[in-house]
């Protein structure tokens, strides 16, 4: 079988032929700050079909709202626009209104119908865009626009607000003698609970994909990667995951391709995806530790993700990891209250493979070794219930005194 070809820290979007960036500053945040990047545009000269995921969240901002009706009206797309520092929600008519105009102002530069390009905003909730900067912001990235790695790389910067990093991916594989592409970036530091988290994701590949296939693929690699993480358990407004095909390199996958095509294309959607929602819970605010949580045996999968939820946004749980305190009773009574059908009697706890609890029964003799692995900044954690074969693995992280600082206000 064809093996992926993994850069967990690229050029990000540009790697896909065919794929143009730019990221510009202009002081979106209003603190006379044009060094810091803040808009990011993302072009493909050839149309592109698209997919995307959105928040759940019943309070979605105006750049949410166009995205979904454009992607309802099926394109062709051409690329997006995304800007950090305002998210654009709780803004009202005036807000949807400045989504449009930003789509509108791309496609005039760029020659494309409005339609043909997504809006993404990222920042503080409740205040208007300063339209006058973001506009100015626009034409600068049409002229600045291109397709190296620094465009690429820049473009990730201009989409970051508490983030320390940029989060770039790019997987490639060759399939009958033809090098493939999937690559893109995203951010996240805060704000982290599925369905997704304040995330902004962007993906592109340079195949030929017939829409409902795209969506199909991309659905399923967003339910097990970005869907998966949590940082403080708050959901956005915002949360998008975009992903572009534009035919570049003149194959097409679909419902009809070979097999193997089809499973390596499907594979390098959801590797890159979970090197993505690695990244952004690897970078969540203040954080010290990055937690695998994993239920198995549970009598369902709704029962497997309530357990692990529970455990993963447990404040309690969350600070007895920051204290490096390997409490595994707060884990057995968050399991409890989680929903979840559980038997104290048959419940399994580990520390990566050290036992904590077996089948309702602790191991106090244990506690030294359980104590040296939450000292590290990544260990697992599983949870058996042994009532069944469902499972589910969410990544979590601690909870510490930084985190309560720096969003203790604006």
């Amino acid at each position: 079988m064809t093996q992926l070809t993994v850069t967990p820290d690229s050029a990000g979007i540009t790697d896909v032929p065919g794929f143009e960036a730019a990221g510009v500053a202009c002081d979106i945040r209003q603190k006379n700050d044009l060094k810091r990047l803040d808009l990011a545009l993302v072009y493909s000269l050839r149309p592109c079909t698209a997919a995307g995921t959105f928040t759940k969240n019943a309070v979605k901002a105006a750049p949410v709202l166009l995205c979904q009706k454009n992607l309802e009206e099926g394109g062709p797309f051409h690329g997006f626009i995304a800007n950090s520092g305002n998210a654009n929600a709780c803004t009202g008519p005036e807000g949807l209104k400045d989504a449009n105009t930003m789509a509108q102002r791309a496609a005039a530069s760029l020659n494309q119908k409005p339609h043909a390009f997504f809006v993404c905003s990222t920042g503080r909730i409740g205040q208007p865009l300063p339209m006058d900067r973001v506009i100015k912001g626009l034409e600068r990235s049409v002229n600045e626009k291109g397709r190296t790695p620094a465009h690429g790389k820049k473009a990730a910067d201009a989409i970051l607000t508490s983030d320390t990093k940029a989060k770039t991916v790019t997987v490639s594989f060759t399939y009958d003698g033809k090098k493939h592409t999937v690559a893109g970036f995203a951010k996240g530091a805060g704000m982290i609970q599925p369905n997704m988290a304040t995330m902004l994701a962007f993906l592109a590949t340079d195949f030929s994909v017939p829409r409902s296939f795209l969506q199909k693929t991309l659905t399923e690699a967003v339910n097990g990667t970005f869907n998966c993480i949590t940082v403080d358990g708050d959901m956005s407004t915002n949360d998008t995951v975009i992903m572009l095909a534009n035919g570049h390199s003149g194959v097409s996958v679909g419902d009809k391709s070979p097999r193997e095509l089809r499973v390596l294309f499907a594979e390098a959607v959801w590797k890159a995806c979970d090197i993505l929602a690695d990244k952004i819970v690897s970078d969540g605010e203040k954080i010290t530790k990055v937690i695998e949580v994993k239920v198995q045996g549970a009598a369902s999968a709704e029962d497997a993700e309530k357990c692990a939820r529970a455990i993963g946004n447990s404040l309690l749980v969350k600070s007895s990891w920051y204290g490096e305190d390997p409490n595994w009773g707060r884990l057995a009574d968050a399991a409890g209250y989680s929903g979840a059908k559980l038997v104290e009697a048959k419940l399994d706890i580990r520390y990566n493979d050290t036992p904590a609890m077996t089948a309702g029964k602790p191991h106090p003799e244990l506690k030294p070794k359980w104590k040296e692995i939450v000292k590290q900044r990544r260990f697992t954690i599983t949870l058996d219930l042994h009532l069944g074969k469902a499972s589910y693995r969410l990544l979590a992280t601690d909870l510490t005194e930084g985190y309560v600082n720096y969003n203790k206000s604006e």
